[in-house]
């Protein structure tokens, strides 16, 4: 009789929360690799319920809920982000009975939705078993151990270890074809976008970055691969891809450049977007005319901070002149000013609001968009450490806490009436944008 598993990526519980391209990547990547075996897969996106708008972006559907008792001070609605519980449950009865779940965990903070689909999933099927594996089991593994529900805490990429955290439940596989492209098992019922990963890891080691703890390597897939994946997605009616790389852009002579020319040469009528960012240095003329004749819609550069003390403290992945002149090289090659966009943080350790401000000024004279992101730290990274090292935050702290919308207003010292005007600010130059 054949192994049944069903994969589940859990709700997002959050005070705020847009679909920018998601996708379920490590899951679905986890069901390839089991296709190959003599199972029976079901699978299960908990937030797979959202308003389709721009290029394949859109509002979640969500539902208000309790704040846990940590977050009862912030004066903001928390929400259950995805498909309503009835959903899950009609969902759980059709995949009918299973013998193991495998799921995923992305943010630490959203570990509420890990605890709920877990408490529902025991209620229907009792006691299988459950493994859990993503950002939050490897990064929190105690925590998860001992809060979340699941028997098995799986550190790093679940796929690589697969095998054996199934044998320890006396399951035991056998490979019985290729494995199958995740786009080709029918989980999903409407394909309005696609994610595309070209490499794995980051040759950076960026101090607010947790990139480096979650895989070690940093390691390049074909591109015959990635233009394979392309061609038979863009047969199923996709048209928008969004690249999920650390490291689009590195060595570009050799990886992106000859990338792209494969994907214009195809004629696909496609659209790229970038919503992790990229780095700004390896951008010269060749790469940006690539990158318009490509079909690049949504280009998202990251810069952080224009301190440049913070810019070298923080890694040294950019400096003031690389952003500045790729942003010019992409205008040059006929990018308007809506399709460009750059991360600036605030929060940083050691950064102050003058700073932010000075940040916001500079992108505003480039006439890019402004990308304003909340810095929280993640446990393991060198920022998480500086902050544990001065005293502001503790390493026991509840993840809960370092959810980036409520992190600046607890531990940064800023003014909150700064912040608000700040955001504003942004806000309405974006508006003119």
């Amino acid at each position: 009789m054949k192994l049944r598993i069903l994969l589940v990526n859990p709700w997002i519980y959050d005070f705020a929360a847009y679909n920018l391209w998601a996708r379920p990547l490590g899951l679905l990547k986890v069901a390839e690799f089991l296709s190959a075996f003599d199972v029976e897969i079901s699978f299960i996106d908990c937030t797979d319920s959202f308003e389709s708008r721009h290029y394949g972006t859109g509002n979640y559907r969500h539902e208000t809920v309790p704040k846990p008792s940590v977050l009862k001070d912030v004066r903001r609605y928390y929400k259950r982000y995805g498909i309503s519980i009835d959903e899950f449950v009609k969902r759980l009865k059709s995949a009918g009975s299973v013998d193991m779940v495998l799921m995923t965990s992305i943010m630490s903070y959203w570990y509420p939705g890990v605890q709920k689909a877990i408490e529902i999933i025991r209620g229907e099927h009792g006691l299988l078993p459950v493994i859990l594996g993503g950002v939050y089991a490897t990064l929190y593994h105690e925590h998860a151990l001992a809060l979340s529900g699941a028997d098995f805490i799986f550190r790093g990429p679940l796929h690589n270890g697969l095998l054996f955290a199934l044998s320890t439940f006396g399951f035991k596989l056998k490979k019985k074809r290729e494995p199958i492209p995740y786009y080709r098992l029918g989980f999903y019922n409407r394909f309005e976008y696609a994610p595309l990963l070209t490499s794995v890891g980051c040759p950076f080691r960026c101090s607010y970055c947790a990139s480096s703890l979650l895989a070690n390597i940093y390691e390049r897939y074909p591109n015959a691969d990635i233009v394979r994946a392309i061609d038979e997605l863009s047969k199923l009616g996709v048209h928008d891809y969004a690249f999920y790389d650390d490291a689009l852009l590195v060595d570009p002579d050799r990886n992106i450049k000859p990338l792209l020319r494969q994907i214009i040469a195809s004629g696909h009528p496609i659209r790229f977007h970038t919503p992790n960012g990229v780095h700004a240095k390896y951008i010269d003329a060749e790469l940006a005319d690539l990158m318009k004749k490509a079909g690049f819609r949504t280009i998202r550069l990251g810069l952080e901070t224009v301190n440049e003390d913070l810019q070298q403290v923080s890694g040294g992945k950019v400096c003031n002149e690389d952003l500045e002149k790729a942003v010019i090289l992409l205008r040059e090659a006929g990018f308007i000013k809506s399709e460009l966009g750059v991360y600036i943080m605030y929060g940083l350790p050691g950064q102050g609001i003058p700073d932010v401000k000075e940040s916001i000024s500079f992108l505003k004279g480039l006439c890019v968009r402004i990308n304003l992101t909340e810095f929280a730290p993640i446990r393991g990274t060198q920022s998480w450490n500086v902050l544990t090292s001065r005293g502001i935050i503790r390493d026991d702290l509840d993840p809960l806490l370092f959810n980036n919308t409520i992190f600046p207003l607890l531990f940064s010292g800023y003014d909150p009436e700064d912040l608000v005007k700040i955001k504003l600010d942004v806000k309405e130059y974006n508006a003119w944008i």
